[in-house]
């Protein structure tokens, strides 16, 4: 009786495995290219956490706390403006499979916000903030990993396990100084690494 199984063509493996890693290899040379976005992003998401900590502990004039506060709008309305455009932009390109991958996975992160709020409501039949922000810190530290895996890109996966210690650390402290020490985290995960990339975007 002859023998039907099929066995695994080892060219066919080793091309399929270097056609993998070329397009991780391409994708993270884009990344480098526009590693402006972890900076943008990680600046405005430390400065929303900083000043939230500040308005809450330090006495400041009502007129200040309104300039903060609209500055911070301002600029996370301009950063988000300009995602949108980009993403706008590389859609008439054509989206890689890992720039899908990652814009699924933030979109995802986003949707769950919503379901821990709804959920928290059912449950506690209020929003308790200083519960619902290191939840919401949590699913942040899952994405900001699984971005890093996406990229294959070991700082970000580093910064996003010491963004889930500090969730869970924050969780012993009241709302202002939970926005303090994610102010930090953001730093550790995002503008650090962002700044590191886009200063290697040419290498």
């Amino acid at each position: 009786m002859e023998n039907t199984q099929q066995t695994s063509d080892p060219c066919n493996e080793n091309q399929s495995s270097q056609a993998i890693n070329e397009m991780i290899q391409g994708s993270q040379k884009k990344i480098r290219i526009n590693g402006i976005f972890f900076i943008l992003w990680g600046w405005v998401m430390f400065y929303s956490g900083f000043i939230g900590y500040i308005v809450r502990e330090v006495l400041l004039s009502h007129n200040f706390e309104k300039f903060l506060g609209g500055f911070g709008k301002v600029s996370g309305l301009l950063v988000l403006v300009y995602t949108f455009y980009y993403i706008l932009e590389q859609r008439k390109k054509g989206l890689t499979y890992i720039g899908i991958s990652l814009l699924y996975v933030w979109i995802s992160m986003v949707g769950c916000f919503v379901l821990i709020n709804l959920i928290q409501y059912n449950v506690l039949h209020q929003i308790n903030f200083e519960l619902q922000h290191p939840l919401f810190m949590v699913m942040t530290a899952f994405s900001i990993v699984v971005t890093g895996r996406i990229l294959q890109y070991k700082p970000v996966i580093i910064g996003g396990i010491i963004f889930g210690l500090i969730a869970l650390i924050s969780s012993y402290f009241k709302l202002s100084y939970q926005l303090l020490l994610e102010s930090c985290a953001w730093l550790i995960a995002f503008v650090i690494p962002g700044h590191y990339l886009y200063a290697t975007r040419k290498k």
